[in-house]
């Protein structure tokens, strides 16, 4: 089955979501938006102080599910963009790792220091496999331009598996995504050949502080690991943004979220693959959506699974992209 919605989130995008089902996970194209709209399209006054942060965020963006011709058209759902205005990502959580089934187990396990920097999970590495045959399989594989990738082990292990290269051979000069056994994977060396740049990103992480899970490893570390992994836009090597006694709230996880997509217009890539977290990408989609029914509102910001895929067309309103 398939569904197609049109929404509107946060002050500078919009989504449009297309889902189909898959065995091992879902499938989602999905929209994000272009100033030169219709006057009932155009960002509204600024929301009152008195609203809450969340509720003014979302009172700053423009409302409407409805098609380009005219405020008393009974047509809903249809948007007009040009091409060159939109960008194509292809968003993934990371596979089961080891914090989500001790996790599920017992919630206070995240707050066992053994779960530092999770990794993937025999199950997980499944799951990538899976996930690694589809986008092969459909052709998804060849039309991507960049992988950008949350900088924890668990999400980095998801994207070199999923989006990498074949086995990496001794005799190649070319360094490796993923060294043998990176992060207790017992899989063998990932090669860079013959697939996209990948690049890590601080802006997509898990919420920070308190869940050792969610802790990163020092840069130097994860460069040994991961030496074809594009670390220059991380500026600390440890990690100072995590935080053993405050955990940061949902408000601050999702302004991080529409700062990362903003983030995006600045590259030149149009089609991105992104491996994130389930926390992450579930309060930066609850962004989107507030205009429209509720049933399209809970597809577009409902919780990932485990490696499941959601393909989002991001739409530039605001001239983000331009030069």
């Amino acid at each position: 089955m398939t569904h197609s919605v049109f929404a509107s989130p946060s002050s500078s995008s919009s989504v449009f979501i297309a889902t189909t089902n898959h065995r091992c996970y879902h499938r989602r194209k999905t929209h994000l938006p272009i100033t030169s709209l219709p006057p009932f399209l155009r960002r509204p006054p600024p929301p009152s102080p008195s609203l809450s942060w969340p509720r003014r965020l979302a009172a700053s963006a423009p409302v409407r599910c409805t098609s380009g011709l005219s405020e008393m058209d009974d047509v809903t759902g249809s948007s007009l963009f040009p091409l060159q205005r939109c960008k194509t990502v292809h968003v993934v959580r990371h596979a089961q790792g080891i914090h989500n089934v001790e996790g599920e187990k017992d919630y206070k396990a995240y707050l066992s220091p053994e779960l530092f920097d999770a990794h993937l999970t025999p199950l997980g590495w499944d799951q990538v496999d899976s996930l690694r045959k589809h986008i092969k399989a459909c052709g998804l594989s060849k039309k991507i331009e960049l992988v950008i990738t949350s900088p924890l082990l668990r999400t980095m292990q998801t994207a070199v598996g999923v989006f990498g290269g074949d086995s990496h051979s001794d005799g190649n000069n070319t360094p490796a995504l993923m060294v043998e056994n990176a992060g207790k994977s017992r899989r063998p060396a990932i090669s860079s050949l013959n697939c996209p740049p990948f690049i890590a990103v601080e802006y997509c992480r898990e919420h920070l502080g308190v869940h050792p899970c969610d802790k990163r490893s020092s840069i130097s570390e994860y460069r040994q690991l991961f030496p074809a992994i594009d670390f220059s836009l991380i500026e600390n090597d440890e990690d100072i943004l995590w935080k053993a006694d405050v955990r940061e709230a949902n408000e601050e996880v999702a302004a991080r979220g529409v700062k990362f997509i903003n983030w995006l217009w600045t590259r030149k890539e149009k089609e991105i693959a992104i491996v994130s977290h389930s926390g992450f990408l579930f309060h930066t989609l609850q962004m989107f959506g507030g205009d429209c029914h509720p049933i399209v509102k809970e597809e577009i910001g409902k919780h990932f699974a485990n490696c499941e895929l959601r393909s989002m067309v991001l739409v530039d309103r605001s001239m983000l992209g331009s030069d």
